[in-house]
Formats: structure tokens, C-alpha cells, sequence
């Protein structure tokens, strides 16, 4: 949830005025993940930029500044501040450390102390900025206390630079004035958290050095180099690539590419138990090997690891809006090409009998064990679940294999039976969610064969699971997902299709839904033309407090999703129910007032739909009906429905159709509500805490 950004100028001259602009729009690239405060931390003085040494005491400590509110508060702020303290931001530095976060509040208000970067104390010997939670803070927390620490404030970041500070000094006094280095330091520090964890150490004691590592939420190491490179290797090399060779560079980090992709696109996916210390424009990594039984060593066990550069797959035009006032209304209108490149090369048609089939390299060396898996297990969060759920009927029906639905935190909760005969497909958009990756550990565990769903590449899911697919809806900035959904759903149907091979039985079935996934593209830009209807229809509701939507079969988990989208961009009590459990309680709620969504496009539940409609219209129920093109007559009752009418498509794919109205209804609604689209009140993009 929160944002992790790091900027380092070696042996190129850059305006403390250009590092914080740096610095503020690779927080403004991360807004997006959702947040409460932010802060930055950088260099009062330029007069130890040439030291390679541990710094003395009596230079100036680092520079802390921390605001509640978004980013142009803390911008605001520092500019203010710096005037205050003639601080002079064309000073140069040839090198130069910054690091930078944005906060989501876990433990400890929305406030200047509780932000980030938390520092060892009142000089700034030891700076940290954190994503995750250390679960075993408040046990340090009384111990560092006992050797006269104080603590400024409630959250559980801040017992890692005090921790930082203690162990230097009983090192360095151990050491008898021998030096301690910085990555010594950070590794005794990893050996005594517990939790998940992504930290970049900044230090009085080491300048223009920072480490980071990580242990369970995502980090990513940006390279730049500002000269021709003759030697296009890509691996860290002691005597190639990253070495000490005083060739100028930029050097960034970050919890996520979008806040990268602008300034370079070759990276390094840090993985759990990764030291990468940046030292002298070199850049070193340690794989910490964290054993509980040496608790009495001086340092835990480190060996020296080289690893691989990656190039970022995504453009900077995908992270900004265009011609578009909000990321999400982008990303809505983005779907018919997003649904193309999701399924482009994977839908195939053969030879001059145009046989279609789909094609899915991730999963093809899988495909007969999943085939004889005891059942399926879907295991997702929010929206993610909600597009297993619609891609269930159709699973089931082509793979004859069961298929149960488990939200990942209560499987863990429950420890839920998982067995060497499933197969557990784990769906999550940014493939770092903390929930999903802990039962995917619990899944690994129980020895089933896992298989990933995500939108990111090198994603934590995408690395652990045995096999996956990866969605490729390109970036999704807005918090509430609706591109990503619909990509979802497709590529679980594809999924059917693979699973449930070319058996004669069902070939006529096959080719119908190959057909409707190649026209899908078209049919929602048809749909997309409802938006002004759509925004009518959010101007009447702009007052309600509350939206009931019923559907069944396929389009239950569109009701479940419509509704989510509303309460988590709009702010309104909305609620996605089964339209067969509608007698079993929410009819008393019916009357005039209460507007109703109902879900009745042609499937095999189009009856039932049509009774449900008449019984909430006997109820003066406030209607409005979602229907296929031509069926106003079948489903509308007098005059007295509001309709939308849809495209129709085959059944399993309807859900992709019929979810587009609903997210253009939720934008619009909170536009008009006044509310902020983009970054719902308390969500988060990447939720990377239970």
C-alpha cells in the first residue's frame, strides 16, 4: 500500500532544487497505490559528497521532511521550509542520496510523526522508509527502550533505524575502531525482524550509500547510465557492469516500475532476502540467510550474489491520462484494446478449415496434471475473486472438474484443506497481495500445484507459483480495478477452453465462445457508447444512500462487482446480492425509494430473472433493468424500469459486457458526488498488509 521511492546521483552534478523534483514526482508516480502522509529525506550539505568513508559525527545531518495529506502538502511544505532555513537549492551535488515514501496508515495516525522516512533520533544517524509491518516490534521496541532509547512515535517503522543506531554503535565499539560496514549493519538488523518488509537504510555514517532489501512486499532497482556503454551485458559484474568504475549514473529505487519506467527501463527485481547496497556508483547484493539459532553471532551468514537485469515492458504513455480528466475513466475506455492484448496470440485459428483453438505457453507442460486435479480452488481477494467467480460456471462446465471458490484470508483463517490433488490458481492483479501470497505459501505447503494470475511481470505470484498467465492489461493506475477485472475473467475463460481440451462433445460450444472472445473487443466498445446514458442515470441517483444490484448464474459475480465498484469510488452503501436468496430476506428491504439494480441479459437464468423483476415491480420497487438489445418488452413491466440494454454475446462472456455500465455508472457517480476517483477514501492499490 505504501510507496517506496530512492533516487542516487552518482558523479553527475545535480541542483539540490532537481533532486527534489526528482524526488516529488517519483512520489506523485506512486500516488496511485493509495496514502495519508509522505515525506522525503535529503542532504543538508554537498561538503560530503566526495567521501567514500564513514562519515564523521560533526557533519550535518540529513534533512527530514514529513507531511500529513497528499503530496503537494508536503511539497508545499518543504518549499516553505527551506525558505524558512535559506537553504539554497541550486547547491550542487556530484553524489547524492534521497529517498522518499508515501505512507498508508497501519500503526499510528495520519501524522508528521508517524510518517516517513523514521529516523534513529535526533540526528538523523539512521533513516528508514518501510512498506509492510514487523510484526515483533513492540517485543525491540522494549528493548531498545531499556538501553534509553525514546520514542517519538506509534508506529512499528520506527524501532528499525533505532535499531539500526544500536547496533552500529555496539559494533563499532566491539570492533575496537575497526570499520563496520553499512551492509554488516542492515544484516544484523533483517536477523531480528520478523513480518513483511520492504526498507531502504540511508545513513550520517555512510553517505550517499543506501541499501535496500526486502522481505515479502516488492522492490524494484532502477539503472541509468548517462554514457555509451560498449559492453551490453546485463548481469552485475564486478569488473563490467555496476562496478566502482566511476562512469557517471542514476541509480533509482522503487516500490513500484510506474515511478522507474519515465527514467530508465533497465531493472532489477530485487528478491526476498536481497541486500543490494549502492556504494561509489556500484552496486553490490548480498542474499541474507537468516538463521534463528545464531541469535549470538555478530553478523547473519551473507553470500555474494550476481544477478540479471530485466527491461521494463511498459511505456510512459501508459501511466499518464491523455486526453482523459481521470485514470479510471482511461482505463473503462482502454478495455476493447486491453481485451485484444490480453488475448492476442493466444486465440488461434488453423488451417483452411478455420478451426480455433487457444493456446496458453504458461500453462501447456501443466495441462494434464490440472486435468486430473481432485478440484480446482480459486483463491483471490475483492475484485479478483469476483472474476473467478464469473469464470466458474464455465470452468466447471468444459473441465468437469470441481471448482470451489476460497477469499485467501478466510482460507488462512480457517486453514482450509488443501490437498496434493488440487490445483490452486491464485488470481491477483498486482501479484503482491499479502492475503493471496500467504495462502499461496499455505497452498505450496500442502503440496498442490499452484498457478498464477496476475497483471505483473516478476510479481511475487508470478515467481512462486509453479506455472501461470500472465493478463497483460497493461498499466492500471486507477485503485479501483476495471480493466484488469475484465482481462481477468478472459483469461480464465481461455483457461476452460485449454483445460478442457478438444473433445468432440463439446467442440460446437468451444468454437461459439472462441468466436465471442475473437467479436468481445467490439461489443464493448458498442457498450461504451452507453456513457452519457450512464451518466444521466448517476445524475438521478447522486443523492441515495444506497444501491441494491441482483444477478444470477454468470452475471452474480457482475452484481458483486457493480456494487463494489460504487461503494469503493463513490462512497455509497451498495450491495451485490444472489438474486435467488432475494426471498430469503433483502425483499423486505424493497420499496419506492430504494434503487435496484437487476441483472436480466439472455442466459440460462433469463426466466428466473424475468420472475424476480415482476415480484420487485409488485413491491413498487425502484427498477433498473439491465437487458439484452430487444428484450425491453420482456423484462420491463409498463413504463415503470429504468433499461439498460447491452449487447449479447455468449453467456460466460456476457459478464465482460455487462460489468462496463456498472463502472461507468460508479465513475460517474463520483464525479458528480464530488469525490476523488482515482484514490477512493482509505484504499489502497497494492494491498501489501493483512
Amino acid at each position: 500500500m505504501c510507496g517506496i521511492f530512492a533516487y542516487l546521483n552518482y558523479n553527475v552534478n545535480r541542483e539540490r532544487r532537481y533532486i527534489l523534483q526528482v524526488l516529488f514526482n517519483g512520489l506523485r508516480r506512486l500516488e496511485y497505490r493509495g496514502y495519508d502522509s509522505a515525506g522525503i529525506a535529503i542532504d543538508s550539505s554537498s561538503s560530503s559528497s566526495s567521501q567514500s568513508q564513514c562519515s564523521s559525527n560533526s557533519d550535518p545531518p540529513p534533512i527530514v521532511f514529513r507531511q500529513e495529506g497528499n503530496i503537494e502538502s508536503l511539497v508545499k511544505s518543504v518549499y516553505q521550509e527551506v525558505d524558512e532555513v535559506e537553504l539554497n537549492l541550486e547547491e550542487s551535488f556530484s553524489t547524492h542520496a534521497g529517498i522518499a515514501h508515501t505512507r498508508w496508515a497501519t500503526h499510528g495516525e495520519p501524522a508528521p510523526r508517524n510518517s516517513h522516512p523514521q529516523t534513529s533520533g535526533p540526528g538523523n544517524e539512521f533513516l528508514v522508509v518501510h512498506n509492510g509491518v514487523i510484526t515483533n516490534y513492540e517485543v525491540l521496541k522494549e528493548t531498545l527502550v531499556r538501553h534509553g532509547f525514546t520514542f517519538e512515535s506509534e508506529t512499528d517503522t520506527e524501532v528499525i533505524p533505532k535499531l539500526a543506531k544500536f547496533v552500529y554503535d555496539k559494533t563499532t565499539e566491539e570492533a575496537g575502531g575497526q570499520d563496520v560496514t553499512f551492509s554488516q549493519v542492515v544484516l544484523e538488523v533483517m536477523r531480528h525482524l520478523d513480518g513483511a518488509y520492504a526498507l531502504i537504510f540511508k545513513s550520517l555514517h555512510y553517505p550517499n550509500e543506501l541499501i535496500a532489501c526486502k522481505r515479502g512486499s516488492p522492490l524494484i532497482l532502477g539503472v541509468k547510465e548517462l554514457r555509451e556503454n560498449k559492453d551490453n551485458g546485463s548481469a552485475f559484474e564486478d569488473n563490467k557492469f555496476l562496478s566502482k568504475d566511476g562512469q557517471p549514473k542514476e541509480l533509482f529505487l522503487s516500490s513500484d516500475p510506474h515511478a522507474v519506467v519515465e527514467h530508465t527501463k533497465k531493472v532489477l527485481v530485487i528478491e526476498d532476502g536481497e541486500v543490494v547496497h549502492l556504494k561509489d556508483g556500484g552496486v553490490s547484493i548480498l542474499k541474507f540467510e537468516n538463521d534463528k539459532g545464531e541469535r549470538g553471532t555478530p553478523f547473519s551468514r551473507a553470500a555474494s550474489v550476481q544477478r540479471a537485469l530485466s527491461v521494463l515492458e511498459m511505456e510512459v504513455e501508459q501511466i499518464n491520462k491523455g486526453h482523459y480528466e481521470h485514470y479510471m475513466q482511461k482505463e473503462i475506455h482502454e478495455q476493447p484494446e486491453s481485451l485484444t492484448t490480453t488475448m492476442r496470440g493466444r486465440l488461434i485459428r488453423r488451417g483452411s478449415s478455420k478451426s480455433k483453438s487457444v493456446m496458453l505457453g504458461g500453462l501447456k507442460d501443466h495441462l494434464k496434471t490440472i486435468r486430473r486435479s481432485r478440484r480446482i480452488v480459486f483463491i483471490g481477494c475483492g475484485t479478483s475473486y469476483n472474476a473467478a467467480l464469473a469464470a466458474r460456471p464455465i470452468l466447471e462446465e468444459l473441465s468437469g472438474v470441481p471448482v470451489t471458490m476460497e477469499i485467501a484470508s478466510d482460507l488462512l483463517d480457517r486453514q482450509g484443506p488443501i490437498y496434493r490433488e488440487d490445483t490452486a490458481v491464485f488470481v491477483s492483479q498486482s501479484g503482491e497481495t499479502a492475503d493471496t501470497l500467504l495462502a499461496l505459501q499455505y497452498a505450496l505447503d500442502n503440496g498442490a500445484l499452484c498457478v498464477g494470475i496476475t497483471n505483473t511481470v516478476g510479481s511475487a505470484i508470478a515467481r512462486n507459483t509453479h506455472c501461470g498467465v500472465h493478463i497483460n492489461a497493461g498499466a492500471e493506475i486507477g485503485v479501483a480495478s476495471t480493466k484488469a477485472y475484465t482481462s481477468q475473467i478472459v483469461v480464465m475463460a481461455m483457461l476452460a477452453l485449454a483445460i478442457g481440451g478438444d473433445t468432440i462433445s463439446n467442440q460446437a460450444r468451444r468454437e461459439a465462445i472462441i468466436d465471442g472472445l475473437f467479436d468481445l473487443p467490439n461489443k464493448v466498445r458498442e457498450v461504451l457508447k452507453l456513457d452519457q446514458e450512464m451518466k444521466d442515470l448517476a445524475n438521478l441517483l447522486i443523492a441515495e444512500q444506497s444501491l441494491l444490484v441482483f444477478g444470477r448464474g454468470y452475471n452474480y459475480a457482475t452484481a458483486l462487482e457493480g456494487a463494489l465498484k460504487v461503494k469503493e469510488v463513490a462512497l455509497m452503501h451498495s450491495e451485490g446480492i444472489l438474486a435467488g436468496e432475494m426471498k430469503h430476506g433483502p425483499l423486505a428491504l424493497v420499496d419506492e425509494n430504494l434503487p435496484i439494480v437487476v441483472i436480466a441479459t439472455r442466459d440460462a437464468c433469463f426466466s428466473k430473472q424475468q420472475s424476480v423483476i415482476q415480484q420487485l415491480h409488485a413491491r413498487k420497487g425502484r427498477l433498473i433493468v439491465m437487458c439484452s438489445k430487444g428484450d425491453a418488452a420482456s423484462v420491463c413491466p409498463g413504463e415503470s424500469c429504468r433499461l439498460i440494454e447491452v449487447p449479447q454475446v455468449e453467456d460466460c462472456l456476457q459478464p465482460v459486457i455487462n460489468v462496463v455500465p456498472l463502472q461507468l455508472l460508479a465513475y460517474h457517480l463520483t464525479v458528480s458526488r464530488g469525490f476523488n476517483v482515482d484514490q477512493p477514501r482509505n484504499l489502497a492499490k497494492s494491498v501489501t498488509t493483512q
